[in-house]
């Protein structure tokens, strides 16, 4: 199959090439053919059906980096409750491990599907999908087993908190998750996580967590410094992990870690306009030369959104990151926390998952707030 996408007003790369003005794109067997001047576009005697994009703005698919899409019930009281001035725990994730354990494949399923068609209608092509709502062995199986449908980018993060039957044995959950928890999820994920943070997991139980997974062949990521600061971020930096997540309070020490090394921070807006927790400053960390990336953090209690648009929007509003860069941070950045180059940018030989926005500029993305502007997406090079 072979599509040509011309007359693009506007073409947002992610890439060193920066925008280009009046482009076209080849589309070839699920891939990014060729990209460039549209009046310079390939001919072909062979033909390919030609899209004619209006003088709209095409980007690259957003890359939702950090997710959590199956679980059970929803805690709309509890946010209720925030809202009315309840400070945010991490705790509250139990209420929603009981409705999860309680919930038939069928319904997970069901939900979960009904969640990723949410994202792609709004330009999200891929997504990585987090367990941590079964907190023991057969549902945490369960869950990755079902994002490993919808997905490649499954996460094992069976350390999420310590429920409540091994309230009094915390080490004894990590021998839990490090043993038998791992052996019967790790062959359907690819990464491992864990919530190191006051009220879930110290730091000396989350090196256990992430070099039993290293061990297993997963590869690491980690929630840090969410609730307070602590040294979670360092040692993530020190275990390579591919990204750490929230970093909503970070020292000066973090941040000279991360500047040195690959380990992106992943920002979650969707959560500080959730809780109510002072938004973390995205320009103090790119000007230090830490790589920064965007995503929603779609989860029942703390960012129950899955608009990557809404994240960029407020990243340019209340985290200091202009448009370009919150739009890198959606796309590209995401495919850096996943250690992916294939996705995320468009380019020759990379996967043609592309948005037509309904706007001249990527810039209207932050513009006009809570507007759906997506078009079209294409994911794969088909349009969907």
């Amino acid at each position: 199959m072979r599509t040509l996408i011309t007359n693009i007003g506007e073409l947002s790369t992610c890439t060193d090439a920066g925008i280009l003005r009046d482009a076209a794109i080849l589309i070839e067997n699920g891939r990014i053919a060729w990209v460039g001047p549209a009046d310079h576009a390939p001919t072909d005697p062979a033909g390919y059906t030609e899209v004619d994009a209006g003088g709209r703005a095409v980007i690259p698919g957003f890359v939702d980096s950090h997710s959590h899409l199956v679980f059970g019930g929803d805690r709309a009281a509890e946010f209720e409750a925030r809202m009315a001035g309840e400070k945010y725990a991490a705790g509250g994730i139990r209420s929603t491990v009981a409705a999860t354990r309680g919930a038939t494949d069928e319904e997970l399923r069901a939900r979960l599907r009904g969640f990723v068609d949410e994202m792609l209608a709004q330009g999200t092509t891929t997504v990585e999908i987090k367990s941590g709502y079964g907190l023991d062995v057969e549902t945490e199986q369960r869950q990755v087993r079902l994002a490993a449908e919808v997905t490649d980018e499954v996460t094992f993060l069976g350390a999420h908190v310590v429920p409540a039957e091994y309230a009094d044995d915390p080490d004894g959950y990590v021998d839990l998750v490090t043993g038998p928890m791992l052996d019967a999820c790790a062959p359907h994920a690819r990464w491992i996580d864990v919530f190191c943070e006051s009220g879930a997991f110290t730091v000396e139980q989350s090196r256990r967590v992430l070099e039993a997974g290293i061990a297993r062949g997963l590869a690491p990521r980690v929630h840090a410094s969410q609730l307070g600061p602590g040294d979670g971020v360092r040692m993530a930096v020190e275990l390579g992990a591919a990204s750490v997540d929230h970093g909503t309070y970070l020292t000066d020490d973090d941040v000279a870690a991360l500047a040195a090394s690959d380990t992106v921070l992943t920002l979650l807006p969707g959560v500080e306009f959730s809780t109510r927790q002072p938004y973390p400053d995205a320009r103090r960390l790119m000007d230090a030369g830490v790589i920064v990336a965007l995503a929603c953090d779609t989860n029942p209690g703390s960012s129950f959104t899955s608009s990557m648009p809404f994240c960029i929007a407020v990243a340019v509003r209340d985290m200091g990151m202009t448009p370009a860069e919150a739009l890198w941070a959606a796309t590209a950045g995401g495919a850096r926390a996943l250690r992916r180059d294939d996705i995320g940018v468009i380019v020759q030989g990379a996967r043609a998952d592309l948005v037509l926005l309904d706007a001249p500029s990527h810039v209207h993305l932050s513009y006009r707030p809570g507007v759906p502007l997506v078009h079209t997406v294409w994911k794969d090079g088909v349009p969907v």
